[in-house]
């Protein structure tokens, strides 16, 4: 069955805005609540949290009368992480998790993403079977059958307690500074609470979210909002998350920044020469920079690459057993703590890696050097098609010739958003923006 209402990361859209209305959230919640009530049985448990969106509201409240109409027993947890919800998902043995968050997203959208009793992502055919419910006639629960509702308060704590597991408790915190940028986001309490009762001197920023203002120049796609504060606090290291904190971006003591390959990049060498990297490889999606190929081939370890999405490197990892793996973006998947990426988690084993070497920031977020690496997106309109067009083509083919043996070129659609993502990389800096430019004005030429 193939799938329109659902991208790569569940639901998402701009709120209020089809799709994400409240009537098809309603609809939405009660063709889950249908899918997982499929024997019948009364019982069954759904675990929904949210990150600060103002329309957070409105779709819980839908979600929750959808999946009530169908039997289901609805746990509301309130703003948490996108991880936590994988977490408490099956922790508290429900059969459905829900979270809704537009991750880094503008707080004008919003988006529903889904998690099965296991706490891992559906997939793609869990989610085309609960879409072809959504296209049909729901069969609603009889009267003495709807489901109830209810605030779960200590959810939070449950995960902050976990977060703190993972890390390694011989390493003491005790006297660093640490800059953590929630992004007026999910993790505004957890991700300064963990910090500090780990031993940390914590700076907190966009902690006070208003249910506007998530990602609004913070967060982990705005990294200079942590990297000013790193300097002018004189800080040990800065976390910076996203609005849903399943993703992270790691700042040095100087304010520089390092993505997802790099901190990935650290982590694989580290488990390797440990022994606890399973399988000798890492996950990582196309985008991934040839310069962590690099890295990894020269240490004998091994790079799995899968489309773009934190969700398609997860079920790489499961099929192939291995425990590490993740996004350039800042997905970091550690499955033997997470079922999914964990912004704060990531944030921790960087912390333990500068306890255990007593190395400062900078000597770890440089693991390789990065071949020259360009993206450019470009919008397009409903209905449009630019990628189908035959001078756009003829541009992408003439470009791909030209960096042969030199590099790479990887152009594709958002999962996400109505863009055209156009990325290359190429040991030539001059020829690698020439390849990006020609192949972005030949796709706007579509677009206008």
């Amino acid at each position: 069955m193939t799938r329109k209402l659902f991208g790569t990361d569940g639901v998402r859209g701009e709120a209020n805005t089809a799709p994400m209305t409240a009537e098809l959230a309603l609809r939405l919640g009660a063709a889950a609540g249908r899918y997982f009530r499929r024997d019948g049985r009364n019982g069954h448990r759904v675990v929904i949290g949210k990150d600060t969106r103002l329309s957070g509201y409105m779709l819980e409240n839908a979600l929750t009368a959808g999946l009530t109409s169908t039997g289901m027993n609805v746990l509301l947890l309130g703003p948490v992480p996108t991880p936590a919800v994988g977490y408490l998902t099956r922790s508290m043995r429900a059969d459905l998790g829900i979270m809704i968050s537009a991750s880094h997203n503008p707080a004008k959208d919003n988006g529903i993403k889904f998690f099965g009793p296991d706490g891992f992502k559906l997939s793609d055919e869990a989610e085309a079977e609960i879409e072809a419910i959504v296209a049909g006639e729901i069969r609603l629960a009889q009267p003495q059958n709807i489901g109830r509702a209810k605030r779960i308060d200590d959810g939070l704590g449950r995960y902050v307690e976990y977060a703190k597991t993972t890390f390694p408790t011989r390493d003491s915190l005790k006297g660093l500074k640490v800059v953590v940028d929630c992004a007026h986001g999910a993790a505004y309490k957890a991700a300064p609470q963990v910090l500090w009762e780990l031993g940390c001197d914590v700076i907190p920023v966009g902690v006070e979210p208003n249910g506007l203002n998530i990602n609004d120049k913070c967060g982990s796609t705005y990294t200079q909002t942590a990297a000013e504060a790193v300097v002018a606090h004189g800080a040990d290291l800065g976390i910076s998350l996203d609005g849903d904190a399943d993703r992270v971006m790691i700042i040095d003591q100087n304010g520089m920044v390092a993505d997802g390959d790099q901190i990935m990049a650290l982590f694989a060498a580290r488990w390797a020469e440990a022994g606890k990297l399973r399988g000798n490889a890492l996950v990582a999606t196309v985008m991934s920079n040839l310069g962590l190929e690099r890295f990894l081939q020269g240490r004998g370890l091994g790079l799995e690459r899968t489309a773009v999405g934190d969700r398609y490197v997860v079920e790489r990892m499961r099929a192939g057993g291995f425990n590490l793996g993740g996004e350039q973006s800042g997905h970091i998947v550690m499955t033997d703590y997470a079922t999914t990426g964990d912004g704060l988690m990531a944030g921790l084993q960087f912390l333990a890696a500068m306890a255990e070497t007593g190395a400062r920031a900078s000597e770890l977020t440089t693991q390789f050097e990065t071949v020259p690496q360009m993206l450019k997106n470009v919008r397009y309109q409903a209905g449009q098609a630019p990628l189908e067009a035959e001078n756009v083509q003829k541009v992408i083919a003439a470009a791909e010739a030209s960096v042969a043996g030199k590099g790479r070129i990887l152009i594709r659609k958002s999962g996400t958003e109505p863009l055209i993502r156009v990325m290359a990389e190429c040991e030539d800096a001059d020829l690698l923006a020439q390849t990006v430019e020609g192949i972005v004005a030949a796709v706007e030429r579509e677009t206008a």
